[in-house]
Formats: C-alpha cells, structure tokens, sequence
C-alpha cells in the first residue's frame, strides 16, 4: 500500500505560530495562577485552551495531508480467466458450473469493481486454457481447453508487458495447472498476482486416478509392477474397480478395493509380464463395481467427469538382443545349465569361449618331430585357421555370430569387447588374460557400463591370482590374504536380508514359499573363500558350514558405470541334478541374475524422451549415440520417425488401416546436435491428440549408411492431468500471491479491492493533496477546546 505524509506549506509562518503559543501559554499561566491548588480541574482546563491555541497555530503554517496514488488510466491491469475444462465441474450442491459462474461473474460490465478498475486502470482481458489469449470481453469463453498452461500463462504476460506500467493481474481459476511439475515452481519476477479462487473444495461425486507409476524388475514371473492411486468424493464405502487393458482392448486383469474415506486414497497393484518384447502400452481403467454401464452410456454417468477415470501407461522390455560373453577355463557342468537356461530368453544371446587344453611352454612340448600344431588337432588340416599352435591355448567357440567373433580368442580391442552387455569368466586364472585385456574388462564396466560376473572355481578368486589384477580392483571382495580353512562339506545357502528385498533373487512369490524353497536346497561343496567384503558392496546371499558359520557367497557392488558380481560357490550346477523342479529353479535363477546384470547396460544408440513439463505435454526427444568404442559420435545424422497409437479401438483401427495409408499417422523429424553434450541429438515432439506415441531414431553415418535404430515410447493425455483433483490447489494460487507479494481476493469481496488498488504500489503513480487547515473539522476541534475550557470553569465555579 502506498503510505500518505503531512506537509507544511506555511513555514513562513512558523515564528509567529511560536510566538502565537508562547505568549498563549503565558497568558494562560498568568490568568490560572491565582486559583487554589487544591482546585485540580485548572489543570484540565488550561491543557484544553492550550489545545485550542495550538490548533489556531497549527492553521498558521497551512497543514496538507499529501500521498501518492495510481494515475488514472495510465497503468495496465490485467483480468486472466481460467478457459480450460476444469471449468465445467458443478460443485456439490451448486446449480452452475465453475465456468458458468465465472462467465457471469467477468461479464457483467456493471459491476461495481470493473466499473472502478476501468476508471483508474487500463484494463485488459485474457483467457487461458494450453495457451495464452488476448480476449475483447471474455465472450470466448467457452471451457474447452484441453490443459491449464497457469504458469505459463503468468511468464507469458509478464514477458509481454516487460517494460510497460503493469500494475497486476486478477486471476480467476481452480489453480489446477497442467504446467508446473513435481517441484516447487519459482513465481518470483512476476507482477503483482491476485488469484480469485473459483470453486469449492466439496466437488461432486467423483473417481479420479492420482498417481501411476510403472516398476520393472529382473523377477521373471512378473517383471512389470504397476502401482496405482484412486481417489474418490462421494464413494466412502464403494466397492471400486480397476481395470487393465492392453492396446487391442483385451482385459488383461482387474482389482476390487473398498474406499474407506474421501481423504484415504485406494491403492492398486498390478503385476504382469508382457507378452512381447519392446514396447507395450496398456491402459487403466477405474469405476466403482455398480457402475461400469457409463463407459458404454457416458449421458447416464453420475460422475462428474469421466476423463480422470483412466489413464495409459507404457511399458519398454527393450527389444534386445543382449549379448553375454562367457569365458570358462575348462568345459564343465556351469556352461551347461547357463546355456539351456538363457536359451529360453529370446532376448539374451550367450557367446561362450571355452578352453579346451592350455597353451604350453615352447621347450616343454614333446610331440612328432616336426610338428608344430597341438597334438589335440591331428588329423585335421594343418592349414586350417582353426588349428591352434602348441604353444597357444585350444580354444573353442559356442553361438558366435559369425566366423570372425572371437578368432582371436577373448577381444583385444574396445571395439570387439563393446558389443557385449555382460562379461562372465568361470573357473579361469588371471594368466589366461593380458594385462591390457584385464585393464580392457575393467574399462568395459567402468566406462562403458557393462555386467561383470566371476563364478567360483578351483582357478577362480583367489585361487586364480586375481588379487593384483585390474579384475580383482573391480570384485566386490578382497582377494589378498585369505586364509587358509579346512574344506567345506556341507554349505547351506541362505539369502541375506539385503538378498529379500532384491526381486532378482527370489524365485518364489511369497516369502513362505521362498523360505521352503531355501531349505530344501541341496548343499554345495565348492566355494572360494574371500578375505572380506569390500565397503560399498552388498552381500546378497550366505552360505553356512556344519557349524553354521557364515560365508558370502553372492556379492554385488556398482563400479564405475556398470556393476560386478562375485558368485563364489563353485558347483551351482549341483542344484539343478535332483529334480525337475530344481532344474527349472536353477534355470529361474540363471535368468534372473543375467537379466539384473544386464538391466542398466547402456546401448550405443539410445533415445529418451523428456517432458517439458508443459500444458500440452510437448517431449524433447534426445538420441544418445556412441561409437564402437563408446565414444560419442558427432558426425551422424538422426532422423525421428514418430508414430502415433490412436486410442481406437481394434475394429476402428483395422478400418482407419485399410480406409487411408500408415504413413498418415508417422511425422518425420530431423533431430539437431546439442550444444551442451557431445554425441547428444535432440529436437521438440507436441503430441496432437490424446493416446500413446512411439519414436524410432534412425541413424546414419556421414555418407548415409545406416548405423542403427533405437525407440521410445511414452503417453500424452491432458485430460488427465486436468481433472486429476477437482478440489481447487489453494496452496499453488496462495503460494503465486505470496511470491509475487499479491493476495487470495474473494469473489464478494472484489469491490473493495477495486477501491483501494489505486493506493497499492503500482509503476505510474502521481501525488496527491489535501489542505488539513482549511477544513471545518480543524476550525470546530479548536472551537471545542475553546467551548471545553469555558464550559469547565464555569462548572466547577473557577473564577
């Protein structure tokens, strides 16, 4: 508020005001004294003759009340009104709507407060819905926009009058903005804003979904968690119902829960495993049980909307394949289970490198005079690439790609070893590997982000002399010093509790059937002992010797950008000899731990999608690209191929299919390089219609060969997000005044407002005067004191 002063335009005056006072005041004194002193009203009495005297004075020197007040018609003020469907709820016991009552309200150009904005304000009228727009007399309203761009809203204008006298904005909505994110968004900057609440916090009867989130795990039976958040006014104790969809419109599952209470949201959980690999998308669906019929009849709902009744989601299994390198010292029953474990992933590929015989020393070999091949190959042709020399190991080579993977033997180069998602060595010693090998495993995990896994064996660990290595700097365990220790007979394995609550590690769905299934393990003989864990890493299972002493047998730590694993038990494949049930636990098992190697392996080629957190839900998409190496890769050009699912059902898309071609509903968008990031390729997708979108990067080299594609998908539905609540977000608009040094304004209350925002602080202000002496309440106060005094002495009989 703008604060008023009193001036002295008569200072010329001021002596003879003083000498006024002076000899009033001694006039006074001489006319009193004479008077007993036990008469105490001569006090009263000459205090108010003295007033009186003072207020003449006062005259003398020409008072004037003067301040500073908004100069009319000479600053912009401006009426923002919420346009967006949101608007279109009745709240509970209302007969309008929210926008039916906000059109009457800004549209009654008599009213007293827009009478007295315009007469001392430039006022100007917007509405906004995903988008700001200038309106004449707020006859446009019409509340059929899809978001609520509040936020942005409230930057564009201040943006737009940047640098003009904008003395305010008088918002009028719900403040249920599709625009501002998780976080606490920053208003600071913005002209004064005045936020006129519009709503009740009693909305009609109503299910809305609040929240979803979307949960993957390397557990097999159900690798996609759902997790859902239902709220519901006027549905205390309804039985409500929520749905699951695939795109074809298939119920894949659904769920009854109870609502106890409109302040106590229901929650749902779906798990499931998609039937294809890649992208999936599904849709939830919630209703309460008895009212499934308005989905059909949508004019018999008793809902206030139902466009927060569901919700699409997006699921991405990667499309694989991911490959597996592993590397074993001798053929043994390891490979054996891994293998027909894995082969039942199609996504994963294992490539194996098996050592069949040593390399020996030159001067140690005793073969045919004259023969320089390993004796393991005679008989064959000894011009043959695959004959190994005698002093070079016998290795053989399991599902490789092509003739030329692995000829050499385990990768020497970046290039070679980068291809794969995950690394295992069993039962391997460090000699087998080169230096610059080893410091090429370790890189490949710590810069590449690449899964390492080191099984138990008799040339594993410690035995395998990996404590100096760069292997062993990247295990989860201390290799040096370890103990020597009496062979283990019986080891029992048991999961720590670190190991319960890993998805990966459970093969059963509850934790009773999990425990049986612990105690019914066969024991193992093998393990390799450690001297400790290393700080940082988790122990995810134990063995336990006849004495019951602990030992760590599964440990896992992060190491650079990738994560390694220790497996010290050397005859896992002991678990799956006794049964059927243990083979499939054993295979179970398999997957799960090569599925949570492998689960955040970056590929060469990546694209995320990032929304822009905006009204209408605009993404960045951004491709990530990487060479052989893993470096990034500048000189490429990617082009987006974005395509939408409509949210059609079957029938309607096999006839949009065969009415109109499939490059209708595909854009093409060539994606820039950033500036901020090598190898980082971006560009801006706005989603036109409600449904589910999928991007395909493709990517070429600098002569235009295609290098390869990756795909994202993600889902746009701003009907959602704008009747995710129907209770007005008093916090964001209270929090808008608060940062902008604005007030909440009632609707009844807007005449006054009106009244006295002339006198806020505005940019064009002029003064303002008022001459205090030339007004009769100044002539009759002194009048009073005079009248006052005479009245008193002759009361109380003062001569």
């Amino acid at each position: 508020m703008l604060t008023a002063t009193i001036l002295f335009s008569g200072r010329d005056w001021l002596l003879s005001a003083a000498g006024l006072v002076a000899l009033a005041l001694l006039l006074v004194w001489w006319g009193y004294r004479r008077l007993p002193a036990e008469r105490n009203y001569r006090f009263l009495a000459a205090f108010l003759k003295m007033l009186g005297v003072l207020a003449l004075a006062i005259c003398l020197l020409e008072p004037l009340w003067s301040g500073q007040r908004a100069r009319p018609r000479a600053n912009i003020f401006v009426l923002l009104a919420d346009n967006s469907q949101g608007m279109q709820i009745r709240d509970r016991g209302e007969t309008q709507t929210r926008g039916e009552w906000l059109r009457s309200l800004v549209t009654d150009n008599q009213a007293e407060w827009q009478l007295r904005l315009n007469q001392d304000f430039e006022v100007r009228h917007y509405v906004f819905d995903s988008r700001l727009q200038p309106s004449k007399d707020f006859g446009d309203l019409a509340f059929d926009g899809r978001a609520s761009a509040l936020a942005t809203s409230l930057r564009t204008l201040a943006e737009r009058y940047r640098g003009r006298p904008l003395a305010g904005v008088l918002l009028l909505s719900d403040g249920n903005a599709t625009d501002v994110g998780a976080g606490s968004p920053d208003f600071t900057g913005l002209p004064p804003i005045y936020p006129v609440i519009v709503g009740k916090d009693n909305p009609s009867r109503d299910l809305s979904i609040q929240s979803v989130t979307v949960n993957q795990t390397s557990f097999e039976d159900a690798p996609v968690t759902i997790q859902a958040t239902v709220a519901g006014a006027g549905y205390t104790g309804t039985n409500i119902l929520a749905q699951l969809f695939d795109m074809t419109g298939r119920k894949i599952e659904e769920q009854t829960e109870a609502s106890r209470s409109e302040d106590d949201p229901v929650g749902f959980r779906f798990q499931l495993r998609p039937e294809k690999n890649g992208i999936s998308f599904y849709r939830l669906r919630v209703s309460a049980k008895d009212e499934l019929s308005q989905f059909v009849h949508a004019d018999s709902s008793q809902e206030a909307t139902l466009a927060n009744n569901s919700r699409m989601l997006v699921v991405d299994r990667g499309a694989g394949p991911y490959r597996i390198l592993y590397v074993s010292g001798r053929p043994n029953w390891e490979y054996k289970f891994l293998n027909r474990a894995l082969a039942e992933d199609p996504q994963i590929q294992l490539v194996a490198l098996i050592r069949l015989a040593k390399r020996e020393p030159k001067f140690e070999f005793r073969g045919r005079t004259g023969e320089s091949s390993n004796p393991l190959f005679r008989g064959f042709d000894k011009t043959s690439e695959d004959t190994e020399r005698y002093d070079q190991p016998v290795l053989v080579r399991l599902n490789v790609r092509d003739a030329a993977e692995l000829r050499g033997g385990f990768p020497k180069a970046a290039e070679e070893l980068y291809g794969y998602q995950a690394v295992v060595l069993d039962d391997l010693e460090s000699e087998f590997f080169t230096n610059e090998q080893m410091t090429l495993i370790q890189k490949f995990v710590s810069e590449r982000g690449g899964g390492f896994l080191m099984l138990g064996g008799q040339e594993s660990f410690h035995e395998g002399k990996f404590g100096r290595t760069p292997v062993g700097d990247m295990l989860p365990v201390y290799l040096d010093r370890v103990a020597p220790r009496a062979p283990a007979k019986q080891l029992r394995l048991d999961l720590t509790r670190e190991g319960w609550l890993q998805p990966w590690t459970r093969l059963r769905s509850t934790e009773a059937d999990e425990r049986a299934r612990l105690d019914s393990m066969p024991p193992f003989l093998v393990l390799n002992r450690v001297r400790d864990v290393k700080p940082g890493a988790s122990v995810i299972a134990t063995v336990l010797d006849e004495r019951a002493n602990p030992s760590p047998a599964l440990i896992v730590q992060r190491f650079g950008h990738g994560r390694t694993a220790a497996l010290t038990v050397g005859d896992l494949w002991h678990w799956g000899l006794h049964s059927e049930t243990t083979q499939r636990d054993l295979a179970k098992a398999w997957r799960q731990l090569t599925r949570w190697l492998i689960a955040d392996v970056p590929d060469a080629f990546q694209l995320e999608v990032r929304p822009n957190n905006d009204a209408n839900q605009s993404v960045l998409l951004q491709a990530r690209l990487r060479d052989k190496k893993f470096q990034p890769l500048d000189n490429a050009s990617v082009m987006l191929e974005v395509r939408s699912e409509s949210s059609l059902s079957a029938l309607e898309k096999r006839k949009a299919a065969s009415a109109v071609s499939t490059n209708l509903n595909r854009v093409r968008i060539a994606a820039e390089p950033a500036l901020s990031e090598p190898g980082l390729y971006q560009a801006t997708y706005v989603p036109r219609e409600t449904g589910a979108y999928q991007a395909v990067a493709i990517v070429r080299d600098s002569s235009g060969v295609e290098l390869g594609r990756a795909e994202v998908g993600w889902t746009a539905d701003p009907a959602a997000d704008e009747f995710r609540s129907l209770k007005p977000n008093r916090a964001l608009l209270e929090r808008i005044a608060q940062q902008t040094k604005g007030e909440i304004v009632a609707a009844s209350d807007l005449a006054d407002f009106a009244s006295g925002l002339p006198h806020r602080a505005v940019p064009i202000t002029e003064s303002w005067t008022f001459p205090l002496w030339h007004t009769p309440a100044m002539f009759l106060f002194a009048l009073a004191c005079f009248i006052g005094e005479w009245g008193l002495r002759r009361w109380k009989g003062l001569a």
